[in-house]
């Protein structure tokens, strides 16, 4: 049996892993920030050690069932946090959040066996993966982002045939395509998942003397 001074120790450790964690998904406005990821690896650590506490004191050599238990609950917890695209896109966002409540649940159960070095490191991995990658993602314009584009211009039939011929040519699905006017001057409207690179291709191509153009984020980048 472990004893109270260990038990701390080990929901202790878990629980500043977990702080470690949401700390950073706050600081980049994400959902399963701080109190979140805490309680995550609190509650899996302290699954992890009931589960060998009790099996001790019932006599049962089933040490997992308890901890076991851990992966499919944490799955329902995970899928809350993944939410379909705006209407139109039918993409998935919030499939890193989910991911991080999977890791933080197997670092408390890490911390909860008393694999504190493991936990340790797994957070470290965490966090160089939050961090760096996510800054990586964003040098090499790998990150997409809904972004809504608007093109002021005196013939919009033409710009709108061509803004048709370049999406389609770049396989981007577009949203809300609307033409309108205002004065003179006619207006076209469209929403696009596109990434840096897809985004400066598409300004390129239709940036021109006549044509104004303005680009504003809809979402922030898919995480």
């Amino acid at each position: 049996m472990l004893s109270y001074s260990q038990i701390l120790l080990r929901l202790l450790f878990a629980g500043v892993m977990g702080i470690a964690i949401g700390t950073e998904r706050d600081l980049h406005r994400r959902p399963a920030g701080v109190r979140t990821s805490m309680f995550v690896c609190l509650g899996s650590a302290l699954f992890t050690v009931l589960s060998y506490e009790l099996s001790k004191l019932w006599g049962d050599e089933n040490f997992t069932r308890i901890a076991a238990e851990i992966i499919p609950g944490i799955g329902f917890l995970g899928a809350g946090a993944i939410l379909r695209d705006r209407a139109g896109y039918g993409g998935l966002t919030g499939m890193t959040t989910a991911a991080t409540i999977f890791v933080e649940a197997a670092i408390g159960m890490a911390c909860g066996g008393g694999l504190f070095k493991v936990g340790a490191t797994a957070t470290g991995l965490v966090l160089f993966a939050l961090v760096f990658l996510f800054w990586g993602e964003n040098v090499l314009n790998l990150k997409s982002c809904i972004m809504a584009f608007r093109f002021t211009t005196s013939h919009a039939d033409n710009v709108a045939t061509e803004i048709q011929q370049l999406l389609a040519g770049l396989k981007i699905t577009m949203s809300h395509f609307r033409v309108s006017l205002s004065g003179t001057q006619s207006i076209v409207e469209f929403e696009a998942d596109v990434s840096p690179s897809q985004q400066q291709k598409i300004v390129s191509q239709l940036n021109r003397q006549g044509v104004v153009t303005e680009v504003v984020p809809c979402e922030s980048p898919h995480e």
